[in-house]
């Protein structure tokens, strides 16, 4: 490698084009061969260093966001459940309704794909561009308890408050206290009119009273979980899991 090669390579990782540099052997040899305008050596140097952070950016979020899995919309089978039509999912990937601080409220019983749907919208939602934070209500409630004291804690909750989109999984899925009433009513609080989230439930949003124990608190996480909200609720037959479970005798299940 050449001096002058070298020093270009330092120049441009001084400015911050490290992908660049790294590719830039290869992308002199392919601009000699075809005869590139300067023009078009450097649309192409800049695309590159472009399209290798935007790939960092997404890895790195993707991390960030810490699904219980990666498992795109392209696994939502939609014709497993009667729900969402195909024009409704189109619809929803469009995310619209996030730039417009819409709330999403999946509701229906276990294994008819509230999670899987929840979560290929955020990768999908992150792809596009999004900052995204998933996070099933059980870990919310320890994390808010612990988020004076704990370093961990306050970084979780700055990525969540810094989110454009939060997924809460399985919400209401057991009674709250006072205490975790409150700092989930004040978390709510603070993200109304500033991101979407994406809320799962088993439970209807009338049940949601007994398990927070206050009907003050309750109606006021309503009011702003519902202000702008679309709620889809899965049917009992949707449930993927119960058509598809496995048995351990082969070619018969028992007959009850």
């Amino acid at each position: 490698m050449s001096d002058s090669l070298e020093q270009l390579q330092q120049q441009l990782r001084s400015l911050r084009v490290s992908e660049g540099a790294n590719y830039l052997p290869t992308l002199l040899q392919q601009a000699e061969t075809e005869d590139w305008t300067y023009q078009t050596f450097l649309r192409q140097l800049i695309g590159y260093e472009q399209k290798q952070r935007d790939e960092k950016q997404i890895e790195k979020r993707l991390k960030w966001a810490a699904f219980p899995f990666y498992r795109t919309l392209e696994t939502f089978n939609l014709e497993e459940q009667r729900t969402l039509s195909k024009k409704q999912l189109n619809q929803l990937k469009e995310f619209t309704w996030l730039d417009q601080l819409y709330n999403l409220i999946l509701l229906g019983p276990t294994g008819v794909g509230k999670t899987l749907l929840s979560t290929g919208l955020g990768i999908e939602a992150i792809h596009q561009g999004y900052k995204v934070s998933f996070i099933s209500m059980g870990e919310l409630v320890h994390t808010l308890k612990t988020e004076e004291f704990s370093r961990k804690s306050q970084t979780r909750m700055k990525r969540i408050r810094d989110s454009h989109l939060v997924i809460i999984d399985d919400l209401m899925y057991m009674a709250m206290d006072t205490r975790e009433a409150n700092l989930f009513f004040h978390l709510i609080n603070d993200l109304y009119d500033k991101c979407s989230i994406i809320l799962t439930s088993n439970k209807a949003p009338q049940e949601w009273g007994e398990l927070l124990g206050d009907p003050g608190i309750t109606t006021a996480i309503l009011d702003r979980l519902i202000h702008r909200a679309e709620v889809i609720h899965f049917k009992e037959d949707d449930s993927y899991r119960m058509r598809h479970r496995s048995s351990i005798f082969e070619g018969e299940s028992v007959q009850n």
